[in-house]
C-alpha cells in the first residue's frame, strides 16, 4: 500500500461485531472472562484497551516499526524510555531541545543517579566527546525545537550502534509523513502525538516505536506497570486525526515556505530559521533526510527586542499566542517564556534560542491572511 493510502487503512479494521468503519471507542476498564484467565485478548484497560491498541498498531505501521505502545502524553512516554536506564547511566541530549523534556531529564531523572549532558547534535564530534562507558541513550530532536536545527540521523545512529547505545529521536515535529527515524537505524521514535498525529488541539497523548523485540518488551513492560496510558477516547482522535495527516501537513509545509520568504523579505525581520530556505545552514540535510520542510518556523525581529516579540505576540488576530502546535490551527508563542522557560537564561542563550526568539506552528488557514496578520502585527510592535 503506497504511503498516503495507509493514513487512511494503517492498522484499522471494520469493527467485526458491527461492520463499523471507524474503529469503536471501548470504553470500558474491564472485560469478562470466561473462565480464570480464560479472556478474548483483553483483560484490563491498562493492560491492553482495542481502541488503543488499534493506533499503537497504525503508529508501528505508518513509522515502519513492529511494535507501537501508547502513552497519557509525549512526557509519559519520554519518562518511559528514560526508566529503561539505571543509576549511574548517562544520557547526551540535544542542547535546543524542548523545554518539558530538559526538565525531565534535569530535575526529575538526575535525582535519581542519571545525568545528562547537553550538546549541539548537529555536529557529531560534540557527541562523541561525551561518550563514555556510562551512556547509554542518545536523544535526539530533529528538527529541533525551537531553532529547527537538524541532526544526521544516519550518522548518529550508526554511532549509537557502534557504542551500543540506545538513539531515541523524537520525530514530533516531522511526523511520520516528513520523516522516519527507524528506516535511518533509530532505535526508538517518540511522538507528542497530541501535535501534527491528532492534529486538531483537542488532545493530549504520547507514542514510542521501535522494530526492535527486546526494546518493545521492556517499554510494554513499563507501560503496563507504570500505567501512563491515555484512555479510548484520546487514542480514538488520534485515530481520526492520523487519516488526514497527509493532507493537514502538506498544506502547512506550503504554508510555511512561503511565510519563511515572507518573513525573509521582511525588514523589519532579522534572523528566520526555516530548513526550506536555501540558505539555511540545514536545507541539504533536510533534502536528504525528510520529505518535506515542516510546519514549524522561528525567527527574530531585526531589533532583536524583546518587548518588541511580545507586542508582535499580542497583536496577532489568526495566528493565536498559544503553546503546542501541529494543529490545523496557526499558533504563535515565546519559547523563553512559554515551552522552555524551565530551560535555565544563560543555557538557552548560548544555545542559540534568544529572549526575543518568536516560534510560528503554521497551520492550514489561507495564507494570505497569515501574512496580513503577521505583517500588521509586526507593524504594530
Amino acid at each position: 500500500m503506497r504511503k498516503n493510502s495507509k493514513y487512511i487503512h494503517a492498522g484499522v479494521h471494520p469493527d467485526p461485531s458491527t461492520g463499523a468503519i471507524m474503529t469503536p471507542i471501548y470504553q470500558t476498564s474491564t472485560f469478562v472472562q470466561t473462565a480464570p484467565g480464560e479472556h478474548k485478548g483483553y483483560e484490563y484497560a491498562r493492560t491492553q484497551n482495542p481502541t488503543r491498541i488499534t493506533l499503537e498498531n497504525a503508529l508501528a505501521e505508518l513509522e515502519g516499526g513492529t511494535h507501537g505502545m501508547c502513552f497519557g502524553s509525549g512526557m509519559a512516554a519520554m519518562d518511559a524510555v528514560v526508566k529503561l536506564l539505571k543509576t549511574g547511566d548517562e544520557v547526551i541530549a540535544s542542547n535546543d531541545l524542548y523545554g518539558g523534556s530538559y526538565r525531565l531529564l534535569t530535575k526529575i531523572f538526575e535525582q535519581f543517579g542519571i545525568k545528562s549532558h547537553f550538546v549541539d547534535m548537529s555536529d557529531l564530534q560534540n557527541i562523541k566527546e561525551k561518550i563514555n562507558g556510562n551512556t547509554k541513550l542518545l536523544w535526539v530532536e530533529t528538527p529541533t525545537n525551537p531553532l529547527l536545527r537538524l541532526v544526521d540521523i544516519q550518522a548518529l545512529t550508526d554511532l549509537a550502534k557502534e557504542n551500543g547505545i540506545i538513539s531515541c529521536v523524537d520525530n514530533t515535529f516531522a511526523s511520520p509523513h516528513l520523516q522516519t527515524p527507524i528506516a535511518l537505524g533509530a532505535d526508538i521514535v517518540l511522538h507528542s502525538a497530541t501535535k501534527y498525529l491528532g492534529g486538531h488541539s483537542d488532545c493530549v497523548l504520547g507514542a514510542l516505536v521501535t522494530a526492535d523485540e527486546h526494546l518493545a518488551e521492556r517499554l510494554y513492560f513499563i507501560q503496563n506497570s507504570c500505567g501512563a496510558v491515555p484512555g479510548p477516547m484520546d487514542s480514538f482522535l488520534v485515530l481520526r486525526g492520523i487519516k488526514t495527516l497527509h493532507v493537514r501537513v502538506d498544506r502547512a509545509c506550503a504554508n510555511a515556505m512561503k511565510l519563511a520568504e515572507y518573513l525573509k523579505g521582511h525588514k523589519a525581520v532579522g534572523r528566520v530559521l526555516y530548513p526550506g530556505l536555501e540558505d539555511n545552514p540545514y536545507h541539504a540535510l533536510a533534502v536528504e533526510q525528510m520529505t518535506g520542510f515542516g510546519g514549524m518556523i522561528s525567527f527574530d525581529l531585526a531589533n532583536d527586542s524583546q518587548e518588541a516579540a511580545r507586542k508582535v505576540l499580542s497583536a496577532t488576530k489568526v495566528f493565536a499566542l498559544a503553546e503546542s502546535l501541529g494543529g490545523v490551527e496557526s499558533l504563535i508563542g515565546h519559547p523563553a517564556s512559554m515551552t522552555h522557560g524551565s530551560i535555565p537564561r544563560d543555557e538557552r542563550i548560548a544555545a542559540g534560542l534568544m529572549d526575543s526568539t518568536i516560534r510560528l506552528s503554521v497551520g492550514i488557514e489561507d495564507v494570505e491572511d497569515l501574512m496580513e496578520d503577521l505583517d500588521q502585527a509586526i507593524a504594530a510592535s
